[in-house]
């Protein structure tokens, strides 16, 4: 026979195990699934979303040269092809203000449109651009802001025939770059080290070492303007309000978590949602105070890279191998009803 000692061991560990999966599953479901599983013609890696003034038609970009119109809101695409010297491109970003489209992306390539799309024109760009386009912003007939994948910003009002730098020297390469709509920019290092920031009137980027010991795997902005962080192990935090140089306490909005948080970005100025590998999707209806899960999406077989919110009812969750999830809260009103 075993000593008592032993079996109190054993028992010890047996409930400790027990405890560790019932915290896997510490947080609640969300009451609702808002989300409209999209069937897009296309298996390629999907980056960016882009509305003309009509919110009907929209266009979507991605991996292996991939444009798809929209003309009923984002419930159908359409592939279009462009005639481009080479298919293997990456459109990386797109942007509308009215007529004016863009979008820009890897090898170095730029296009803009004047018709909502009809028709694109290709931009030269200087061999001497330091990096990739990897975000650009249209804001208004033929003006537009573009930032690469090292940091470095330009901005054109004349539809691309001239580019003006906004910042003397360009950061280093970058994991993402993200720009508030007052024009502050904060980008993430390579390697999730330390993040930079930069505004408008400063000549250089001012670099920020990370609040902690897990690697930065994205930032932002909110709404009010404080910015927020997403690091390793599921972490994420919120500067603060009254002191921008500040953090607040950290948050895990699912504790041991396996999977990261990729992106966040807010429906309205409470309600927060999270995305995240494996289909994970978080959402806070306080901002950010508690957590709920969308447990209706995890079966969807993709990483969500990119939750784009073009109005309190205008949402899209884009994720790899063509996968496109559309806010649609009159489904999730049924589902409500439904399950009462």
């Amino acid at each position: 026979m075993l000593p008592i000692v032993k079996i109190c061991q054993r028992t010890l560990a047996l409930f400790v195990v027990i405890l560790m999966c019932v915290g896997c599953s510490n947080v609640p479901s969300t009451s609702y699934n808002p989300w409209e599983v999209i069937a897009v013609p296309s298996d390629a890696k999907l980056l960016d979303i882009a509305f003309t003034d009509d919110p009907q038609h929209g266009f979507l970009v991605g991996s292996n040269a991939t444009l798809l119109e929209t003309k009923d809101g984002g419930a159908t695409w359409q592939p279009l092809e462009l005639k481009l010297d080479d298919q293997r491109y990456r459109f990386n970003t797109v942007s509308f203000a009215g007529k004016d489209g863009w979008i820009a992306g890897e090898p170095s390539l730029l296009l803009h449109s004047t018709d909502e799309g009809r028709s694109w024109s290709r931009i030269p760009l200087s061999e001497k651009l330091p990096g990739n386009p990897v975000t650009i912003l249209a804001l208004g007939e033929n003006t537009a802001e573009i930032a690469t994948d090292v940091g470095a910003i330009y901005r054109t009002t004349d539809g691309g025939k001239n580019w003006k730098g906004q910042v003397e020297q360009a950061v280093g390469v970058v994991r993402n770059i993200e720009r508030s709509p007052e024009g502050k920019y904060v980008a993430v290092s390579a390697k999730g080290n330390f993040y930079s920031t930069w505004e408008p009137g400063l000549n250089a980027w001012v670099p920020h070492n990370r609040n902690s010991s897990r690697r930065v795997e994205n930032m932002g902005f909110t709404e009010s303007g404080q910015m927020w962080m997403l690091a390793r192990g599921g972490q994420i935090q919120f500067s603060d309000s009254a002191n921008p140089e500040e953090w607040l306490e950290v948050q895990y909005p699912e504790l041991s978590t396996s999977w990261g948080l990729l992106d966040l970005a807010y429906r309205t100025p409470n309600e927060i949602w999270i995305s995240g590998g494996s289909g994970n999707l978080l959402r806070s209806p306080d901002g950010g105070k508690t957590w709920e899960k969308d447990r209706d999406v995890e079966d969807v077989p993709a990483n969500f890279y990119k939750i784009v919110f073009l109005s309190p009812e205008k949402g899209f969750v884009i994720g790899d191998r063509g996968v496109l999830l559309k806010y649609n809260p009159s489904i999730a009103g049924a589902t409500k009803s439904e399950a009462a």
